[in-house]
């Protein structure tokens, strides 16, 4: 088989099955690709890791490490396509994000923020660093005031907005990450980015 790595034709099989390439020396084992294939079939039909684990009898951290693993790629992958068409965007706006069964006045801290762009029917998103995040700080209570009514006026806005790809993919992602609980404010990225693969996804399965 061709080298996975190099693409040279000629590869050949090492006493503990790997196999390693001519060329270039390399090494790579044909069942961790195959099983790796596998499990990013159960990702892309939308299966959890918990769902892959018991469908695929796999440990279930190593298929949650896998599925960090497509997280990434995903994230790495979008991050190139906008640097290729950033020039293109023609929409943007701010999202605030915090799960329903979270009460605002008492969750601030855990608001999510981020700027979702449009460019050729495609989503990005970009999630704004935190020290952006001034208004959501607890510190007196007329500042507290003026963070409800931040926090209100950006609900109402987004939500009397007609039903452009932003608002699409906003109620989108908010359907998406209630299959998850709990997820952290270091991982929060990931799973955006996965909302914003799939979503993108099924817009060119539209077009077509």
């Amino acid at each position: 088989m061709n080298c996975i790595y190099c693409k040279h034709p000629h590869t050949y099989v090492l006493a503990d099955k790997q196999h390693k390439c001519s060329k270039c020396k390399r090494k790579f084992s044909v069942s961790k690709i195959q099983r790796e294939e596998k499990l990013f079939i159960h990702f892309q039909d939308g299966d959890t890791a918990r769902q892959t684990s018991i469908q695929t009898k796999m440990h279930f951290l190593t298929v949650q490490k896998y599925f960090e693993k497509f997280r990434t790629t995903i994230a790495l992958n979008s991050d190139r396509m906008y640097q290729n068409n950033g020039n293109k965007t023609t929409d943007y706006d701010e999202y605030l994000y915090l799960p329903q069964s979270l009460n605002i006045k008492d969750n601030i801290d855990k608001i999510q923020h981020f700027l979702t762009l449009s460019y050729d029917d495609t989503i990005y998103n970009i999630m704004m660093p935190k020290t952006r995040q001034s208004l959501l700080g607890k510190q007196d209570d007329n500042r507290q005031k003026l963070r409800m009514k931040y926090l209100k006026f950006n609900t109402i806005s987004h939500l009397s907005k007609s039903q452009n790809i932003i608002t699409k993919f906003w109620n989108y992602f908010e359907k998406f990450i209630c299959r998850y609980k709990g997820v952290s404010n270091e991982k929060f990225i990931f799973y955006l980015k996965e909302a914003e693969w799939r979503f993108n996804l099924q817009q060119k399965q539209k077009i077509k």
